[in-house]
């Protein structure tokens, strides 16, 4: 029975892609009613899906570990991430645009909320599980901005947050927008400034720019800056440069300096020499330092080596001297001991 289920799971992978193949529960499905709050529901623990279109094509959103599998949804895992293996079967190149949102229920409401692309197959654990068919976007993205705010479980929350910023509709941003304003929850706000930069865009990094302009909170500028640094925006990069400059929190311009240098680029590396230079602020100068250590070290070895020279505050020197040393370079090695042996 355990063999022809995975042979099923990885045999259905690629049959269809309009919606994932569900194994191991008892499938129907139902027509969009008009209310998803009322069609998400359950006296005893069932599971419910519908798809959406995303807002790029999803290549990763499965439990490949390398192989075909089922990814199974009663595991006792909350990351959904436990797999029953399956015979070795390719991956699409070409990805999906639908992604597929399960929601898991019982009486005491809803219990988890997760998505996948329609590419993955799912395993339901002998569970009822109901597609719905059709389901407009906004009726989608009310249902999961209405979980947000109405259970008390921060994991469900969690799911209905990532679930909305994967809506290729523009209310998606919206919504999110709403759940990063001062009024909401700080873990709810930390998750949609997340999203905004990691799945949003242009308008993400927009609604991010605004809240490290305005926003009185250092902990959730601290997460837009980090936002910032995986939006895939160009203009992202502006918005750190712009922080590691003029945030008025020292910690929010050191976590820039840092970010600044994941990315690297003759700009990120010349606003980590501004800081060490110009900002008023020792803490911050000496992170800058620490940033300038993880630039290439092309890049950064010799710049390091120009501020163990020419700094004149000790504690950025000796940082300066400090992340030389760790480097293990043989210029930063030679300079070291052209100062000890002077």
């Amino acid at each position: 029975m355990k063999a022809s289920l995975l042979f099923l799971c990885a045999s259905l992978v690629f049959g269809q892609t309009t919606r994932s193949t569900v194994t191991n529960g008892r499938v129907e499905s139902r027509p969009f009613g008009g209310d998803l709050k009322q069609q998400i529901a359950s006296n005893s623990p069932a599971w419910f899906g519908y798809v959406v279109t995303t807002t790029g094509r999803q290549h990763d959103g499965c439990c490949w570990g390398g192989e075909g599998q089922c990814c199974r949804l009663e595991d006792g895992n909350a990351s959904g991430s436990t797999t029953v293996s399956a015979p070795n079967t390719p991956i699409p190149l070409e990805g999906s645009d639908r992604i597929a949102i399960l929601v898991r229920v019982d009486n005491a409401g809803i219990g988890k909320i997760r998505t996948y692309s329609v590419l993955c197959p799912l395993e339901a654990g002998g569970l009822p599980f109901t597609w719905i068919e059709n389901v407009p976007a906004r009726a989608s993205l009310a249902f999961l901005e209405n979980a947000v705010h109405n259970n008390p479980n921060e994991h469900v929350a969690d799911g209905a947050i990532t679930a909305i910023a994967q809506h290729e509709d523009g209310e998606a941003d919206t919504i999110l927008t709403r759940l990063t304003q001062a009024s909401q929850p700080e873990k709810i706000r930390e998750k949609a400034v997340f999203w905004l930069g990691a799945a949003r865009g242009p308008r993400g990094v927009l609604v991010l720019k605004q809240l490290l302009a305005n926003d009185a909170s250092e902990h959730i500028r601290d997460k837009a800056v980090f936002a910032l640094s995986i939006s895939k925006d160009p203009e992202g990069i502006n918005a750190i440069i712009q922080a590691a400059k003029t945030d008025k929190s020292p910690h929010v311009r050191s976590q820039a300096l840092f970010w600044l240098a994941q990315k690297a680029g003759k700009r990120a590396a010349s606003t980590i020499v501004d800081a060490i230079q110009n900002d008023p602020d020792t803490h911050v100068k000496e992170r800058a330092v620490f940033a300038l250590s993880q630039l290439p070290k092309d890049e950064g070895i010799p710049k390091l080596i120009q501020v163990a020279s020419d700094q004149r505050n000790p504690e950025v020197k000796k940082k300066a001297f400090f992340w030389l040393g760790q480097s293990g370079d043989p210029r930063a090695l030679a300079f070291i001991e052209s100062v000890l042996t002077k």
